[in-house]
């Protein structure tokens, strides 16, 4: 396009629409017709024999002093005018001082709560107990030890491979070769020296052999022990969660109870990486106390009332596990593991309620914290069982592979049965069970999981 020159009443109007400062003098009709438009440099080019003209484009900076009158000389862009930039700035430092003062607030909170609450729990305790030497008991065992240096801890182990490794060179080198143990943890295989004279005990055996092996010891428990169950799962035949299986197979239906319960792998209590955990207890005295024993600096104990929640979501979440890891296995993608894992929430929810649990309880650690990190790490045993499922290994070879238990495979055997007394239907943990049983294989229970009814979301 060749360049034009503005006429009269288009200077009229550059001029109208953007009025020279007081320090700029009015063009003269000759210095106007000199202003021409030259496309071929995408700007507009003014030449002018004697004063710039102020409504110029491509002049950045004026030769002459601007006037700072904002009517007079308007700033195009008021977020970067000197008054802006100096409110950001006090902004920002009022955003800043507000964040600093509320962690202030929440450091003396906290500081305030620890000086009211802490009481002698651990000065008093003299000895404490451990049942079971599995990776678990052995990671709580070396916790508590590491506490209190002349506190004795006790492990009645049954192998007497494990008891003399413990006792001569400070290993549990069945589960944890690379870590040393405290040196006042004591393994015993005998029931009677491990129990005499203990203030609290840890119960770390597994679900289903926790009934016989409780009945074996219990001449030798005191009816006031404190017992901390550390075991997640349901006895198969009975249903029973812990909080039935301890006092009944000890014939004392008062022995203080308390459960331990939330995301949390032992190896990782090993490396004292940052951990939180939740004791749930009828006794709130008695939560308390479990609290003050088990808290360090990296190990956070919450408390809570709901025993039968924290259970019951503490056994469940194994058999989700298996579910997650079959679709891992399977290889089916994101979208259908977050699926499954809300759905498998979902039906684990609809239960617990109905069974007496308080529904912020599965949103809690024990909930929807312990769910997330066994359905989604590795070093989950139950979710590995489901991932072998569903790449194709049969469960008898998967399971005979494995030094530890994992507990979703005896408990969704449960499943079925507790869905059908509470009158729930919970379709992904029942798929699980009938793979375990063999008369599902993996691929058709994903199938017929998709054809189920499309229903409102509840």
């Amino acid at each position: 396009m060749a360049a034009s020159i503005i006429s009269a009443s288009d200077q009229s109007f550059l001029c109208t629409r953007f009025p020279p400062s007081k320090s700029q003098r009015v063009l003269s009709p000759s210095a106007r017709n000199n202003l021409n438009l030259q496309s071929n440099r995408s700007v507009l080019s003014i030449s002018i024999s004697s004063w710039p003209c102020p409504c110029s484009a491509g002049t950045l900076e004026p030769e002459v002093p601007v006037d700072d009158n904002p009517i007079s000389n308007p700033n195009p862009n008021p977020s970067h005018s000197p008054s802006a930039v100096t409110a950001a700035r006090e902004g920002g430092r009022d955003r800043r001082r507000a964040v600093r003062i509320a962690w202030e607030k929440l450091v003396r909170w906290s500081r305030s709560w620890r000086s009211k609450a802490k009481t002698d729990v651990l000065e008093r305790t003299k000895k404490v107990v451990v049942l079971g030497g599995g990776s678990f008991g052995t990671a709580m065992a070396a916790h508590i030890a590491s506490k209190k240096a002349d506190m004795e801890v006790s492990m009645l182990v049954r192998d007497v491979n494990v008891c003399r490794d413990i006792n001569e060179i400070h290993f549990n080198c069945k589960y944890f070769p690379r870590h040393k143990l405290p040196e006042n943890i004591v393994a015993t295989t005998n029931a009677s020296d491990a129990l005499i004279g203990a203030d609290f005990c840890f119960h770390a055996v597994p679900v289903q052999f926790s009934s016989s092996f409780l009945q074996d010891i219990s001449q030798h428990v005191d009816p006031k022990l404190p017992f901390i169950s550390l075991s997640k799962g349901l006895e198969l035949n009975t249903l029973r969660m812990m909080s039935q299986i301890i006092p009944q197979a000890l014939g004392n239906h008062r022995q203080p109870f308390t459960v331990l319960s939330g995301p949390s792998f032992a190896l990782e209590l090993m490396n004292k990486l940052p951990t939180a955990m939740v004791v749930a207890s009828k006794d709130k005295k008695l939560a308390a106390i479990a609290q003050e024993l088990l808290a360090s600096p990296h190990l956070r104990i919450s408390s809570s009332s709901d025993v039968t929640g924290v259970e019951i979501t503490g056994a469940l979440k194994n058999v989700l596990a298996i579910a997650a890891g079959i679709v891992e296995g399977m290889n089916l993608g994101n979208n259908c593991m977050a699926a499954l894992v809300a759905q498998g929430c979902s039906e684990i929810r609809w239960l617990a309620t109905k069974m007496g649990a308080k529904p912020t309880t599965l949103t809690g650690l024990s909930g929807s914290g312990d769910i997330m990190l066994t359905c989604f790490v590795s070093l989950s045993r139950n979710r590995t069982v489901g991932l072998r499922l569903g790449s194709g290994e049969k469960l008898e070879d998967i399971l005979s592979s494995m030094s530890q238990v994992a507990e979703g495979v005896s408990t969704a055997g449960a499943v079925i049965a507790l869905a059908e007394k509470y009158h729930v239907k919970m379709p992904v943990l029942t798929a699980v069970a009938r793979i375990i049983d063999n008369e599902l294989t993996p691929k058709k229970a994903v199938l017929e999981l998709m054809r189920l009814p499309q229903v409102e979301e509840v």
